[in-house]
């Protein structure tokens, strides 16, 4: 230790000074630090319809189809559909109901509800085999509660321009489980009733359709 050093030391001792520590050195940033945990996907609701032919389970889409989907829920929780038919069944194209009682009688409803068939076309949701559709007659946006399951793909369907004729049907979910129970009902033989087609000659009945618990 050079002479200069030595003599600081010892007036600093003699002075009874504290001598400065040395801060200690950061440590150093883990190499790979814990990951931040993803959130988990929100849960699609799911309605049970309880068929003459067996239970068909939709998941629906509220983020694509928000006002579809409400609509379509609050007819499941006001128990609208409970004692309803399918009414229009095509083999090869599909099965259609949530209106009519088996004297097919209409049955009376809320207000018709927007055509949202751009949006979710745009989205890619579109009318393939296994989705749900809303039914409406020839204008765009009168859909109700009646709704209709694809048996096939029907691009036909899907929205092309937003004429009346191009504007589309509005799917809004799909079919996860029972496809086998629609397919059944596609078969079914069918006739013309009080001026209309494609009416089941045996009822196919819509029990009821049920909320089920979010997964």
């Amino acid at each position: 230790m050079n002479r200069s050093l030595l003599s600081s030391l010892v007036l600093i001792l003699s002075l009874g000074l504290p001598i400065q520590a040395q801060t200690p050195a950061p440590a150093p940033a883990a190499a790979n630090p814990a990951p931040t945990p993803t959130p988990s996907p929100k849960a699609k609701p799911r309605v049970q319809l309880l068929t003459s032919y067996g239970p068909v389970v939709v998941e629906l889409e509220p983020d694509l189809a928000p006002v579809t989907v409400a609509n379509f829920l609050k007819y499941v929780k006001d128990g609208f559909y409970k004692g309803t038919i399918f009414h229009r069944v095509i083999d090869g194209f599909m099965v259609q109901g949530g209106g009519l009682l088996e004297t097919l009688e209409e049955k009376p409803t809320r207000e018709p509800i927007l055509n949202e068939a751009p949006s979710t076309f745009k989205a890619g949701l579109t009318n393939t085999r296994g989705t749900i559709s809303m039914a409406r007659t020839g204008q765009p946006h009168s859909a109700s509660s009646q709704f209709f399951i694809n048996i096939v793909d029907n691009s036909r369907l899907d929205f092309r321009d937003m004429s009346s004729e191009g504007y589309g049907y509005c799917a809004f979910g799909r079919v996860v489980a029972g496809m086998e129970a629609m397919d059944k009902i596609a078969k079914v033989k069918t006739e013309w009733r009080r001026g209309t087609g494609d009416i089941p000659v045996f009822a196919v009945r819509l029990k009821d359709a049920v909320i089920l618990p979010a997964q």
